[in-house]
């Protein structure tokens, strides 16, 4: 891809590739997400994605802010499962921002420091629109924080301030006074202060739509999944929560996508030889072992790893080996069948050998289990985890777990494989989300879906405060960026006059434009021109109404339904958006500051006053 990019290498090329591999995202945001279909020119293999994190990680990335790219999307993902998009756009438009200031002779440091600043209006921003989640959607005549009418959110001061309580208690000490009763003892308590009421469980069914983002198929299967956890859990009143950490997913080739469903428990394929020990072992309580590693005469944890490539020069090598792996598997399955466990769950790999043992004793082993399933099961049950199968005695094996036949897809597959739900006589909050489709290729993309409903809804529940979606926040972030420039800088204390801090915050206020516009294009109802049109129309009726109170519509809805009903409420996850921000900044900035020091050999620092200063 960077490869039909054309470069100007007299300019930042750091910022220019960040740039042209930014352009990956823009048919995936949005709710219409776009599917591309990824060639391997030397193998013919392809693959469908739907997402700008599995683009890049089909991608062969050469140069050095390729790679830096990736790092940072796959560290982003995997600690808030979404908003890979969002922060990959807005950095390749904030490095187009920063050119644009190279171009016109701004100096590194300014560019830094300007930037710095802006994204703290934008982080301000989002600690002043926030919503609260409390009492959210359940009934219309209590929720009185927003009304529509066709227009988007209306925030008024109420769910402001509630909102940002919420985001700032981490931050803040309690509002509560401790009063000195000895030299000993404190004690907490208000000083005539009436208690407040207690909050209201979020509606989770009204919070999902607005957080589906065009998923609505994969988000009503991670409502699903909410509900079961809380029936499991008496004391989660209103289905009010989800635990991530208690949920998996098992993909299904050959059935048609309504056949995805929620289920309790821990689903799995097994082999037709697997299956006919579950059918043995079905409606019995069994006793499980769980094994953190491989279960394989080989398997050596990380602390003691084999040297690679050594081998043994011998006559008899073959033999010697075969013996080995034969005597260890004898000596396994022996004491197993000892301690009378029934179900082995591994962490990583199985050795054929020992399925296939384990068959003829009527043991079920079940590999790939990840690390959540492992924990759950050892919570319910009593197990105790262990690294190497003889670690294994009778306090480390559990009781407790029951297996059932699911569903069998000999007809659908060519080669046997039943689906066997592993679930436990204590409930446990485990839930397995079934994700089927006739397309295999289409899976991946699927599971990519339901993965970032589960966690935006998780962050949400978590952070406890919403963000008006739809680009709404994103419009007042530009509308504060505009302000501010328009503004006389008073540089703070000790800091020097920066005559270049309004280029810099429109400039940036231009990548959040450039942003919505794709957003509202993407849905496939309007132009890049109307969007930026209408984008422009709304800043400029804002800017008119200075003293009213924040009421930007969501622009990506275009007002109203079809049948006349109003335009679906759409949410952010706080957390994640301000992390996305956060990130594709650091990672611009970071790619400036490379380019400076190492091609240029300019301290970024200093404000540099010759002309070539971003000359390589």
């Amino acid at each position: 891809m960077l490869a039909s990019t054309v470069l100007n290498h007299r300019q930042h090329v750091g910022l220019q590739q960040l740039s042209a591999l930014a352009g990956i995202t823009r048919s995936s945001l949005g709710p219409d997400k776009k599917y591309k279909f990824i060639q391997d020119e030397r193998s013919g293999e392809s693959a469908l994605v739907c997402s700008c994190f599995r683009v890049l990680e089909n991608l062969e990335l050469t140069c050095g802010a390729g790679q830096l790219v990736h790092e940072t999307v796959r560290a982003h993902q995997k600690a808030y499962g979404t908003g890979s998009g969002c922060l990959l756009f807005l950095a390749g438009a904030w490095s187009r921002a920063a050119l644009e200031c190279l171009q016109r002779g701004v100096p590194v440091a300014r560019i830094i420091s300007a930037m710095s600043e802006g994204m703290d209006v934008c982080l301000d921003v989002c600690r002043t629109c926030g919503v609260s989640t409390e009492g959210l959607g359940v009934a219309p005549s209590e929720s009185r924080t927003a009304t529509s009418q066709g227009s988007g959110p209306r925030l008024s001061k109420k769910p402001t301030v509630e909102a940002s309580r919420a985001s700032d208690e981490t931050l803040s000490a309690s509002g509560r006074r401790k009063l000195k009763l000895s030299r000993h003892f404190y004690e907490t308590r208000s000083e005539n202060v009436p208690q407040p009421p207690q909050p209201k469980p979020p509606d989770i069914a009204h919070i999902s739509v607005g957080l589906s983002h065009g998923c609505v198929g994969a988000m009503n299967l991670v409502v699903e999944a909410s509900r079961i956890q809380s029936r499991n859990n008496p004391q989660d009143v209103g289905c009010s929560t989800l635990d991530v950490t208690k949920v998996v997913t098992c993909v299904l080739p050959g059935l048609p996508e309504e056949h995805a469903c929620v289920l309790q428990g821990c689903v799995v394929l097994v082999s037709h030889e697997q299956a006919s020990v579950a059918h043995h072992l079905k409606e019995q309580h069994l006793k499980v072992a769980l094994i953190n590693g491989d279960l394989s005469d080989t398997y050596r944890h990380l602390g003691f790893k084999r040297l690679q490539g050594v081998q043994r020069v011998s006559d008899r090598s073959h033999f010697l080996s075969s013996t080995k792996e034969e005597e260890w598997t004898e000596r396994t399955v022996a004491l197993l069948s000892n301690l009378e466990v029934n179900l082995v769950v591994v962490g990583g790999l199985a050795s054929e050998t020992v399925i296939q043992r384990c068959s003829t004793h009527h043991m079920l082993v079940v590999e790939k289990a990840n690390s959540s399933v492992l924990k759950a099961l050892a919570q319910a049950t009593g197990a105790v985890p262990v690294t190497y199968a003889t670690q294994l005695s009778r306090h480390c094996v559990g009781a407790g777990v029951k297996v059932a036949i699911w569903r069998d897809l000999s007809s659908h597959e060519r080669k046997p494989s039943t689906t066997v739900n592993i679930s436990t006589v204590e409930g446990s909050g485990l839930v397995t989300a079934v994700l089927t489709s006739c397309v295999d290729g289409k899976l991946q993309a699927l599971e990519d879906q339901f993965w970032a409903c589960a966690y935006r809804l998780h962050h949400a529940l978590k952070d406890k405060v919403l963000l008006p979606g739809a680009g709404a926040t994103e419009m007042l972030c530009v509308l504060r960026l505009h302000e501010q420039a328009e503004q006389k800088h008073r540089p703070r204390a000790g800091a020097a006059h920066n005559p270049y801090r309004g280029l810099v915050l429109r400039l940036m206020a231009d990548g959040f434009i450039d942003y919505i516009s794709t957003v509202m294009v993407n849905t496939g109802e309007v132009s890049k021109v109307t969007a930026r049109t209408a984008v422009s129309q709304q800043l400029q009726h804002r800017t008119q109404s200075r003293g009213a109170a924040a009421t930007f519509s969501q622009p990506v809805l275009a007002g109203e339904q079809e049948d006349g009903a109003a335009a679906v409420q759409v949410y952010d996850s706080v957390s994640v958006k301000q992390e996305a921000w956060r990130t594709a900044l650091d990672l611009v900035l970071l790619v400036l500051q490379t380019d400076a020091e190492v091609i240029t050999g300019i301290d970024p620092n200093s404000d540099g006053t010759q002309e070539d200063v971003m000359l390589l």
